[in-house]
């Protein structure tokens, strides 16, 4: 019967884990203890089954079964990154009985067993309706297959044109302006505004608006850029309804989204084609897109430079030994054509005296062979004209007269039927000895 190791048995399983869990994961869960060792947080995390803990306890969570138990650990690495973000958000440090949203990646170890890595935590989970809120649009915009739309555009190495949806009056548009306009490079950017509300009730409806105008001459952009200053996470609420997320979604031109600090992740950040931290992010993200370009243009040069010195150089050289061939060649050349000359004057020379004597012994020949046959072509000439003769006479009118036959003229030509007479007409009639003259009655 097969048997492991326990050691072999834990490899195995870590070794599971790694090929078929090798991603991160959120998990929803409660902190049943929380404390912090060296630096590191050290949690134990559980489910509880809320629906047989609200019946036995009047509504409350105490006294809650849990279905699900796990420990998870947070280096210290991640965790003096997470704890004063979450605090700052949620007012309040990590405690036991709090409902958290984690990213976790699973972990294995043969001697120390499971537990799960925390490398982020999702303070506005506390918040409670407007993340779940969120979460819904999100899935809302997965399901109708919009929301990496705009991932998918492609967004112009040239982006010069600029189209800005921000407050006319807020600081962070002045603050991209300015980053735009003082650009270590000398890039000259164009930049429109079409104002809009950034916080409040009326956020949807104003860039929505804007959006609308920058689609209806979307030609004259290459982008779209929506910035606003930072300021508490509920002044972000604007920015994550459904149908502000389906028109920044479906937008033709690239959106890049300033919207708030690196706390603050709102759902337009997320659809969004580029999502950057404050204005003046968004305002270096498009000069250093502009610096790639350019830096790209400045390589392509280069080797267009080089590759034609290259080219120049072996060109050069390979002419330079064109021409010291050349003589040669043409020395070769003009050897091979007099050599070729002088056997064609020693065939000539050769060849024209039998040529001619050739020539000669058969014109002797035609000579001899045409005379017969002149002769033959001439007898048999003359017997056929003779045999003409003949016929001629034999169709001689005076043998007719002579026979006693008439003809009857008109004109000078055969009367050969009386229709053709008229009364008045004179004739004359021909026999063998003289011509009559009548008068047709």
């Amino acid at each position: 019967m097969m048997h492991y190791t326990l050691y072999e048995l834990n490899e195995m399983v870590r070794q599971t884990l790694e090929l078929e869990m090798p991603g991160e994961y959120w998990v929803e869960a409660e902190l049943s203890e929380v404390r912090e060792v060296r630096g590191h947080c050290y949690m134990e995390l559980v489910q509880s089954d809320v629906l047989s803990s609200f019946f036995s306890s009047g509504g409350g969570r105490r006294g809650a079964a849990p279905v699900a138990r796990a420990s998870a650990k947070c280096w210290q690495s991640s965790w003096m990154k997470l704890r004063p973000r979450f605090e700052r958000v949620t007012g309040q440090p990590l405690s036991a009985g709090m409902q958290v949203l984690l990213r976790v990646a699973p972990n294995f170890h043969e001697a120390y067993g499971f537990s799960w890595i925390v490398s982020d935590i999702d303070p506005t989970f506390t918040l409670g309706d407007m993340a779940r809120r969120r979460q819904e649009i999100i899935r809302t915009l997965k399901e109708e297959g919009v929301y990496d739309l705009q991932k998918e555009l492609l967004l112009s190495p040239f982006a010069r044109r600029v189209a800005v949806i921000s407050s006319e009056n807020a600081a962070g548009y002045g603050d991209f302006c300015n980053q735009l306009a003082d650009n270590e490079y000398g890039f000259v950017f164009q930049t429109r505004l079409f104002p809009a509300v950034m916080q409040g009730e009326q956020v949807e409806q104003t860039v929505i608006a804007a959006l609308n105008r920058i689609n209806d001459e979307q030609d004259q952009f290459d982008v779209v850029v929506i910035i606003r200053g930072g300021g508490a996470t509920a002044d972000l609420s604007g920015f994550d309804t459904l149908p502000l997320a389906e028109n920044v979604a479906n937008f033709p031109l690239p959106i890049i989204t300033g919207i708030g600090h690196d706390r603050d992740e709102s759902v337009l950040d997320m659809i969004s084609h580029t999502r950057v931290k404050t204005p003046t992010a968004a305002a270096a993200f498009l000069v250093d897109q502009l610096a790639t370009t350019w830096r790209r243009i400045e390589r392509a040069q280069e080797t267009i430079l080089n590759r034609i010195g290259e080219r120049l150089r072996t060109e050069q050289l390979r002419l330079t030994g064109m021409a010291g061939r050349i003589p040669v060649m043409v020395l070769s050349v003009v050897g091979d054509e007099q050599l070729r000359l002088r056997r064609l004057q020693e065939r000539l020379t050769s060849g024209v005296p039998a040529r001619l004597q050739t020539m000669r012994h058969r014109i002797e020949t035609l000579s001899a062979a045409v005379v017969p046959l002149v002769e033959r072509r001439m007898m048999t000439e003359r017997h056929r004209l003779e045999l003409f003769e003949q016929r001629v006479k034999a169709l001689d009118p005076a043998l007719l007269l002579q026979r006693g036959y008439s003809i009857t003229l008109k004109d000078g030509h055969a009367v050969r039927a009386a229709e053709e007479l008229r009364p008045g007409d004179v004739i004359e009639t021909k026999v063998e000895k003289g011509t009559i003259q009548s008068i047709v009655q």
